[in-house]
């Protein structure tokens, strides 16, 4: 009698357990529910920060010839940007470019018959740094009245940046953040569900564009520089828990 209920009750035992395992597996196996949504942290902005660039050039036979000419140029071009309120300082020319000219010679038939040397051209560029970007801006664009003076100045297209970066950005992830967060909780809420815990977050690329241009965002991240007036945005991946 005493075998006989042992064994009912190591029977008994063994139904338990099996029913106890089969529910730890069903659990293990049963997916949690979640609510994944994209968040978009969007600002305008306008640059702080112009970088311009501009350069001059002269021909001559003669290298000391070129070279007399430019540095007049040189003065023409110093006097003109310092009489608009440009400073000194900020005016940086670079080292003068010396490249040798030549004509490449061929006869009627096309065969090449060498070539006959011009001279020599003289190039400088200058570089101006500054807060003060609407003056730069302007000067840029009339600086081609040197023309009149003899100078041939080239003026290249100013390049706008924005000197606190890390702020805007983290701004930015802030905004993206919480856009992420009130799709989950309405999404939740239309669902008859209650949101749970963050689960998981991730950041998306940071990307600077022209305002109401037709820049594409690039995998790599868009950096805007030809505009003064910029778009930045940032994209926020969240994963919550749903109760």
């Amino acid at each position: 009698m005493k075998n006989h209920l042992t064994a009912i009750i190591f029977a008994l035992a063994i139904i338990i357990s099996a029913a106890l395992l089969g529910n730890a597996v069903i659990n293990r196996n049963k997916k949690s529910g979640t609510i994944d949504v994209t968040g978009l942290g969007q600002k305008n902005f306008t640059s702080d920060l112009v970088v311009w660039e501009g350069n001059f050039s002269r021909e001559n036979m003669e290298i000391k010839v070129a070279y007399a000419e430019l540095e007049k140029d040189r003065k023409a071009v110093l006097d003109y940007l310092v009489a608009r309120g440009i400073p000194k300082e900020k005016i940086i020319f670079k080292a003068v470019n010396t490249n040798p000219l030549y004509r490449q010679n061929y006869s009627s038939s096309g065969n090449y018959m060498g070539q006959t040397f011009l001279g020599y051209e003289l190039n400088q560029t200058l570089q101006i740094e500054s807060n003060e970007v609407d003056k730069v801006e302007q000067i840029s664009r009339e600086i081609t009245e040197l023309l009149l003076q003899g100078v041939k100045f080239y003026s290249q297209p100013p390049r706008y940046y924005y000197t606190d970066l890390e702020s805007l950005k983290i701004e930015m992830i802030s905004r993206a953040t919480e856009d992420a967060r009130v799709r989950a909780e309405r999404i939740a809420e239309n669902s008859g569900s209650k949101l749970g815990r963050l689960i998981s977050g991730n950041m998306g690329i940071f990307q600077i564009t022209g305002q109401n241009s037709t820049e594409e965002y690039s995998w790599g991240g868009t950096f805007n520089t030809s505009s003064k007036e910029k778009t930045a945005s940032i994209t926020m991946r969240l994963s919550y828990g749903v109760k």
